[in-house]
């Protein structure tokens, strides 16, 4: 509601669709009454109030328009800085971009941990009476396993049921096309016709072009002007020196899940905190995960999973990972995870879970640590 009403009160601002953000997307994929709520909240907006039948309500307000001026000022400033870096390309390949929305988060998160910015039920009146829409089964949506396995082989009746050289000629098509620098908008439109998947697509371009890993925004240097984190190094550095060498840590995000602010901000201050962070950014296989863990021998692996998938995801990297001999590398997961998950993970051998209500990052830093030096003792 309060995202829906940010776009439609202002008329000169408002917007000609409205997303169906629904009330539980901070726990889960939406369920599909969850989106009608959200679409019913619209269209009583639209048909029961007389809000669209004005103009801008907002017209002749001081205050507004000196924050809209404000705003605009500092557009213009920061149009400005990324002119100076040679325009929008630019800014996006030296990380300028990234790093910048990365550090708006930090700042933030820092506001919540530290009660300056008052987020109600996570920092504040946390206490609560329990709703059957958020307990029980179904309370929060996961993706089932069997859908994987379902899509497969609808994948492959449909690859199957094609014209296979009128498929392999528009494949080729398409490759020469992205080789000689042509257009491959008429190819690509031609492998549609001829049944050719997005995934078939894809993987023709990455062949020709290579693949595009953008920049993850976690800068290499610590800050050394965060508050409340000489504890947590103080117990980084101890660890560290018993283990010989400075503790890193691997962030991972394993699947198609892009939301990355959660791996991002346990990446920064995992840094800030003194450890060594190795982070690639978003959508790795588990064996890209693992792969990457071996070689830069990692100490501990934190997996960043809001896409529903969890189970088989952490599955598959703790299968990989005794694979590799790796089983003493300690794993720990955070995104949405009902509690009943939680314990199928630590079954799978998990050493700990975390779900949005851990917002206290040092907190989350000092468990890594324990976690770490508990390993490296039995290990001893």
């Amino acid at each position: 509601l309060i995202e829906m009403l940010a776009v439609t009160l202002s008329k000169k601002a408002r917007a000609r669709a409205v997303q169906l953000p629904a009330w539980n997307e901070a726990l889960g994929l939406p369920r599909s009454f969850d989106q009608q709520w959200s679409l019913r909240m619209q269209q009583v907006l639209a048909y029961e109030t007389d809000l669209l039948d004005y103009g801008d309500i907002f017209d002749g307000s001081r205050e507004i328009e000196r924050r809209v001026e404000e705003l605009k000022g500092e557009a213009r400033a920061e149009l400005e800085r990324i002119e100076a870096m040679g325009g929008a390309v630019a800014a996006v390949e030296n990380s300028y971009m990234k790093q910048a929305l990365v550090e708006s988060n930090t700042r933030r998160l820092e506001a919540i941990e530290g009660g300056d910015q008052v987020v109600v039920g996570v920092n504040r009146w946390t206490e609560t009476e329990p709703s059957p829409l958020t307990t029980g089964e179904g309370a929060i949506l996961t993706v089932p396993e069997h859908v994987e396995p379902e899509q497969i082989a609808r994948l492959q009746a449909w690859r199957a049921a094609r014209d296979a050289k009128a498929a392999e000629k528009a494949l080729a098509d398409l490759r020469s096309a992205a080789q000689e620098g042509r257009n491959i908008m008429e190819p690509s439109i031609a492998c549609a016709k001829a049944g050719i998947t997005t995934g078939e697509w894809g993987t023709c371009l990455r062949e020709v072009f290579g693949e595009y890993r953008a920049p993850t925004g976690v800068g290499r240097t610590a800050r050394v002007d965060t508050q409340g984190l000489d504890a947590v190094r103080t117990e980084v550095d101890a660890v560290s020196a018993r283990l010989g060498r400075r503790i890193k840590f691997l962030v991972g995000k394993p699947g198609l899940d892009g939301h990355s602010n959660g791996a991002e901000q346990i990446a920064v201050r995992a840094r800030d905190a003194g450890m060594e962070v190795v982070y690639e950014g978003i959508r790795l296989t588990p064996a890209e995960i693992v792969n990457a863990a071996l070689e830069e021998s990692v100490h501990i692996i934190g997996l960043s999973i809001l896409s529903g998938s969890h189970v088989p995801l952490v599955r598959d990297v703790m299968e990989r990972l005794r694979a590799e001999g790796m089983d003493d590398v300690p794993v720990v997961v955070g995104g949405i995870i009902p509690p009943e998950d939680e314990a199928q993970l630590k079954a799978f051998g998990v050493a700990a879970v975390y779900t949005p209500k851990n917002f206290e990052l040092n907190r989350i830093m000092s468990d890594i640590v324990s976690i770490v030096d508990r390993e490296a003792q039995r290990a001893a």
